[in-house]
């Protein structure tokens, strides 16, 4: 069981529920490689019936056919969900206009009463989901804190980008993980600390993963002949032909886990997506 629930994000959720006064809709960032995981079970709860948009980042990485699955799926919930990129800036034209159409009697409203017709939102996430390069990309600058670490944004202020003014947030992650699965695939996208982890079990979820649904990735990447039944045979096969032997040919598992998730997160690998609708 993995708990990780440091005090400062205990403090953001309640400054996050005391701030949905001031925000006209809630932009919630996840990974689209993991929809489900890399959502807080609390968000539901804590936004309630605030309008909301949820950002599927990091979508270059995620299966498109998959994605598109998950975007249907949040639209038959009444959520409109986007595809984004916060290196790139891909889907930040679709962002304000999706805001624009659930917003719309908010900006009507504005106008009646002779108001500048500008939008307010609160951008909230689990950490290292790519929350903070997303704001810079979005202002055109390094403004959020950003870093391959978990949790670096901490701060509560307000940004002003080129749709509407945002409060960004700290990122918020549940007590404790119930379900191990969901861990796990946090720990596969690096969501969380790998100091933390036992890599080879992580690596072995991945390996699991790929075999079912991308078997050609994994041969294609790693010239191997042919998929095995045994996960720990297919990583053992992975690190022979990457080269990863130790005194008596044996085959250093430990150093091909790094290798086989380093190439799943910068994705060598092709665009994978890890959970379905």
């Amino acid at each position: 069981m993995i708990q990780w629930y440091p005090g400062h994000m205990a403090k953001s959720k309640k400054e996050i529920v005391s701030n949905l006064k001031l925000v006209d809709v809630v932009y919630e960032i996840v990974d689209a490689r993991i929809p489900k995981s890399s959502r807080n079970p609390d968000i539901d709860d804590i936004v309630k019936i605030k309008k909301r948009i949820i950002l599927l980042n990091k979508a270059d990485l995620a299966d498109d056919v998959i994605t598109d699955l998950w975007i249907e799926y949040f639209k038959e919930k009444g959520i409109e969900a986007v595809k984004v990129n916060s290196i790139t800036g891909f889907g930040l034209k679709e962002i304000n206009e999706a805001t624009q159409r659930v917003c719309q009697d908010i900006l009507d409203k504005k106008k009646q009463k002779g108001m500048i017709p500008r939008l307010r939102g609160m951008i909230v996430g689990v950490p290292n989901v790519g929350k903070s390069t997303f704001i810079n990309k979005l202002i055109g600058s390094k403004r959020a804190k950003t870093g391959d670490k978990p949790g670096v944004t901490r701060a509560l202020h307000w940004i002003k980008t080129p749709y509407f003014d945002l409060l960004d947030t700290p990122g918020i992650l549940w007590p404790k993980f119930d379900d191990k699965k969901v861990g796990i695939m946090l720990a596969i996208t690096g969501a969380i600390k790998d100091e933390i982890l036992d890599i080879e079990e992580i690596a072995l979820n991945l390996v699991a993963i790929l075999k079912k649904y991308y078997p050609n990735y994994l041969m294609s990447r790693y010239k191997i002949d042919k998929i095995v039944d045994e996960d720990f045979e297919l990583l053992k096969e992975i690190g022979r032909k990457r080269g990863c032997l130790i005194a008596g040919g044996e085959v250093d598992t430990l150093k091909t886990s790094h290798i086989l998730l380093e190439d799943f997160r910068k994705g060598k690998l092709g665009k994978i997506s890890l959970e379905r609708p």
